[in-house]
C-alpha cells in the first residue's frame, strides 16, 4: 500500500466541458496511515431468453469434480470463479395462469408472477432494485438496466401480457418497470457525460466532430498524474485507455450506421450483434471499475426473442426453434445459441477477472448471476432453471463446483445473497427460508 499525505476521494471526478470522468480505485484513495479499505461488493445479472437445451447445459455430477457440459464449455478456463446451482424453482404464483415467457423474465428477480393483462401492471420490486435502494446511496448511479434488443415495444408481447413483462427484469415497484438501455452511445454519455454542463451544444458538437470525451479533461489528468505514485499512474493510464477504446468503437459504429440509408437501430449500436454485446459488457466493466454503480442487469434478449445468429450458422429465429418438439436439427441449433450466449458471458467474466480492484480484481468483488427463468425451452418448465453464480463475493462465494439443491424457491437464494450486502428482508415473493450459507461459501456467514 502506498502511503500518501493526503488521500484522494473515492468520489473524485475529472471534469471538462460536458465531461465528468470518474476514477478507478487507486492506492492513493486509501486514507493515509490507515488499513486497506474493504472493497465494495457489486451485483450483476445477465439474463438469457427462451430457456435452454438442458441435457447440453446441466452437469450430471455434483461437487467439484463435475464435468463441464457442452453449453458451459467456454467457462472452463474460469472454472474456479463460478459455480453451477441446480434445483432452483421459479414456480408461477397461484391463480395467475398462462404467459410462460412473461412470467419467466418477471419472476427471475421479483419472485412474483404477473397477471394476465395488457394494461394493468402488477409485479414485485426486483432484487436489483432492493439492493439499489440501499447500496445505491454510495454511488453516482443507483443502478443500470441494460439490454441488447430495444425495449420500446408496447402492447402485448406474450398472449394477454403487457410488453414490460418480457422486456425488462427490473421493477422499482409493483407497477413500475424500468426500461432497458441498449444504445452504447447513450449509455456512455450517461456514464461519462457531465449532466451538470450548462452548454449541451458543446457535448453535441464534440460528438459530431468525433472528439474524445477525454480531450476535455487532459489538463486535469496531467495535474493528477503529477501527484500520483507510479503504480497509480499506470492504473489510471490503463483505465483511460479503456474508456477511449470504448468511445472509439462507439464512434466507428456511428460512422457505419450513417453509411446505411435505412437501419433498424439508432446510431451508436453496432450492426454486428457480437460487437454490440462486447461493447455493452465493456461499459458494464467501466461502470463497476469507476464505482459509478454497483448494481447492473442486462438482458441478452427479450423473452420470445426472434434474434437470428447467422455468425454461428443459425439463421432461424431463436424463439420458434426453441419450441423444437425434440426434432434433432432444432435441438442442435438451439443448443448452439445457448453455448454462444455462454461464450459471450465468459468474455465478460474474463474482463472482470483481468481488471484490478483494490488488492484483487473486480471479479473477486462480484456476485454475478447468469441464467434464465425457463429451463427446458420446449416445455417452458419453470423448475430446475439454469443458474450460474460467478464471482468471489469479497470472500463469500466459492466457485469450482456444481451444487444441487432440491426444489428450492429462487426467492430463498435471493434472500441469502441480499444478506451479504447488508440488506436483510424477512420475505420476498414465495420465499420460505434462507439457504445455508455453507452451500455457497467458504464458511463465512
Amino acid at each position: 500500500m502506498i502511503i500518501t499525505k493526503k488521500a484522494i476521494s473515492r468520489r473524485a471526478l475529472l471534469r471538462g466541458v460536458g465531461a465528468a470522468v470518474a476514477l478507478p480505485w487507486l492506492d492513493s484513495m486509501a486514507p493515509a496511515f490507515a488499513a486497506a479499505t474493504k472493497p465494495a461488493l457489486r451485483f450483476g445479472v445477465v439474463y438469457v431468453p427462451n430457456g435452454m437445451i438442458m441435457e447440453n447445459y446441466l452437469p450430471a455430477r455434483e461437487g467439484p469434480d463435475y464435468e463441464i457440459t457442452p453449453t458451459l464449455s467456454a467457462l472452463e478456463p474460469l472454472r474456479e470463479q463460478f459455480q453451477v446451482l441446480s434445483g432452483l424453482n421459479c414456480i408461477p404464483t397461484p391463480g395467475r395462469p398462462g404467459g410462460a415467457h412473461a412470467k419467466a423474465s418477471t419472476r427471475f428477480l421479483t419472485d412474483i408472477s404477473p397477471p394476465t393483462s395488457e394494461t394493468w401492471l402488477d409485479a414485485g420490486i426486483s432484487v436489483d432494485q432492493i439492493l439499489a435502494q440501499e447500496i445505491g446511496k454510495n454511488t453516482q448511479l443507483a443502478s443500470l438496466e441494460l439490454g441488447i434488443e430495444s425495449g420500446e415495444t408496447a402492447g402485448s408481447c406474450d398472449t394477454g401480457y403487457a410488453c414490460p413483462y418480457t422486456n425488462t427484469l427490473s421493477w422499482k415497484g409493483p407497477a413500475t418497470p424500468l426500461p432497458t438501455q441498449n444504445n452504447p452511445r447513450l449509455l456512455f454519455e450517461r456514464l461519462f457525460g457531465d449532466s451538470s454542463s450548462t452548454d449541451p451544444k458543446e457535448r453535441l458538437g464534440r460528438m459530431r466532430e468525433q472528439k474524445s470525451i477525454l480531450d476535455s479533461v487532459t489538463e486535469e489528468v496531467s495535474h493528477l498524474e503529477g501527484a500520483l505514485p507510479q503504480s497509480d499512474r499506470t492504473k489510471l493510464t490503463e483505465y483511460l485507455d479503456a474508456v477511449r477504446d470504448v468511445e472509439r468503437r462507439i464512434q466507428n459504429a456511428e460512422k457505419e450506421n450513417r453509411q446505411i440509408p435505412l437501419v433498424a437501430h439508432p446510431a451508436g449500436i453496432p450492426a454486428n450483434w457480437e460487437d454490440h454485446v462486447k461493447l455493452m459488457f465493456d461499459l458494464m466493466v467501466l461502470a463497476y471499475q469507476s464505482d459509478l454503480t454497483r448494481v447492473i442487469t442486462l438482458m441478452m434478449g427479450h423473452e420470445q426473442s426472434g434474434m437470428t445468429y447467422p455468425q454461428i450458422g443459425v439463421t432461424d429465429a431463436h424463439h420458434p426453434i426453441s419450441h423444437h418438439q425434440h426434432e434433432p436439427e432444432k435441438v442442435a441449433k438451439t443448443a448452439k445459441i445457448n453455448a454462444y450466449h455462454v461464450k459471450m458471458f465468459a468474455g465478460l467474466l474474463q474482463k472482470l477477472r483481468d481488471t484490478p480492484d483494490g488488492e484483487g480484481a473486480l471479479l473477486d468483488h462480484m456476485m454475478m448471476i447468469y441464467g434464465a427463468g425457463i429451463a427446458d425451452s420446449n416445455s417452458h418448465a419453470p423448475v430446475n432453471i439454469p443458474f450460474v453464480l460467478a464471482g468471489g463475493g469479497t470472500g463469500y462465494l466459492k466457485g469450482g463446483r456444481h451444487t444441487k439443491l432440491k426444489g428450492v424457491p429462487l426467492a430463498n437464494l435471493h434472500l441469502t445473497l441480499m444478506d451479504q450486502f447488508g440488506v436483510h428482508w424477512d420475505h420476498i415473493g414465495d420465499s420460505t427460508e434462507r439457504l445455508d450459507p455453507a452451500m455457497l461459501a467458504l464458511g463465512r456467514s
